[in-house]
């Protein structure tokens, strides 16, 4: 057992989200939302190393050495995974834990309507969740991902930076693949998924050109395709998929957009107002030919108002998610008014006037 893992079980029995590890401070986790420090001593810099050090591979550790950062995944039988980064700083080395449930949460447990699991059974197309990091795309990714591999005989292929959601294959068959272990990169694996007969490909993050542009491919020749960006609204994920072109080919590619993409959920995570645990806000933008129209002819800052329109196709604002969320009492009015987009929609709801800076 490493010296480290006392740290990951008490996060666990905590319910703590992340864990910080920094030279010269006293261990840090995040507990619902805010930073808490731990009742330990400080961390001097080679103490840390060495119990960071038991935990990563050898050629983690030389990669580390050479670029004063690296990402990979950790995993305690029994508990919990772990997505690692290791960096240095200016009082030395410093880590950051994300703690990956075991267990797959399932649609129905994240309280996601069954929008989420007609997304799993889509034939073919693009399906993008995105939001802030921290978010919990990596987690509403994870129950749609979880309910496909339940209800359908097919392959199911995912290249993530590390590996973070397991998923043992059910119906489906489930393979899984992390970057800079199993392949070079998500492009790379992204060429050899179109030999390995996947039916749905998840990109654990689509962060650039030929990533992106492959995706889109996989999309438009009759693959399902989820992936995930850190975007705040369906409207501006659109617009950032375009941008990442060069001027020359986003005529084609709002083409091929507004024919492959099907579905985009942007997501923001909100403090419980009982100060314990969290909740997500949902926007959901279906691909209805409305949508795709505008897409094609570049009116995306119109898509709001037609998401607003078209609740009987299972979208919804983020706004109206929040104040769902406001209305029922989860969630405080300043973190609605501060995440909120139409902040003109929240003043009402706040004792004292908003903070010019909100």
């Amino acid at each position: 057992m490493a010296k480290i893992d006392a740290f990951f079980k008490l996060m666990h029995d905590q319910g703590a989200s992340d864990l910080h590890m920094v030279s010269g401070q006293q261990p840090i986790i995040r507990l619902h939302g805010e930073l808490e420090r731990i009742k330990y001593k400080v961390l001097e810099p080679e103490e840390l190393k060495m119990m960071l050090y038991e935990i990563a591979a050898e050629d983690k550790i030389k990669q580390f050495e050479e670029t004063g950062d690296i990402d990979f995944g950790y995993e305690i039988p029994g508990i919990a995974r772990y997505r690692c980064n290791f960096f240095m700083q200016k009082y030395g080395i410093a880590a950051v834990f994300r703690e990956i449930p075991s267990t797959v949460l399932t649609c129905e447990q994240l309280g996601l309507g069954p929008i989420f699991q007609k997304m799993a059974l889509l034939g073919k197309g693009l399906v993008l969740i995105t939001g802030p990091t921290g978010s919990g795309k990596s987690t509403t990714l994870a129950a749609v991902v979880d309910h496909a591999n339940k209800v359908r005989k097919d392959h199911i292929l995912t290249v993530e930076d590390p590996i973070e959601f397991v998923h043992k294959s059910a119906s489906a068959v489930v393979n899984h693949r992390e970057v800079h272990m199993h392949t070079k990169s998500f492009a790379s694996a992204l060429k050899g998924a179109l030999r390995e007969d996947p039916d749905i490909i998840l990109v654990g993050e689509m962060r650039d050109l030929e990533t992106i542009s492959l995706a889109l491919e996989a999309a438009s020749t009759g693959h399902l395709v989820f992936g995930t960006l850190h975007t705040q609204s369906a409207a501006k994920t659109v617009d950032r998929v375009i941008d990442v072109f060069p001027s020359s080919q986003q005529a084609q590619v709002r083409t091929t957009l507004s024919e492959s993409l099907k579905a985009v959920v942007a997501q923001n995570l909100f403090r419980k107002a009982t100060g314990k645990g969290r909740v997500a806000a949902l926007e959901i933008m279906i691909c209805i030919p409305a949508v795709a129209n505008l897409i094609r002819e570049a009116k995306t800052f119109q898509i709001p108002s037609t998401i607003q329109t078209g609740k009987k196709f299972g979208m919804c604002s983020l706004d109206d998610a929040i104040l769902d969320l406001l209305k029922q009492g989860i969630i405080t009015a300043n973190d609605a008014y501060d995440k909120s987009i139409q902040k003109d929609r929240f003043v009402g709801f706040l004792k004292e006037p908003p903070d010019i800076f909100g």
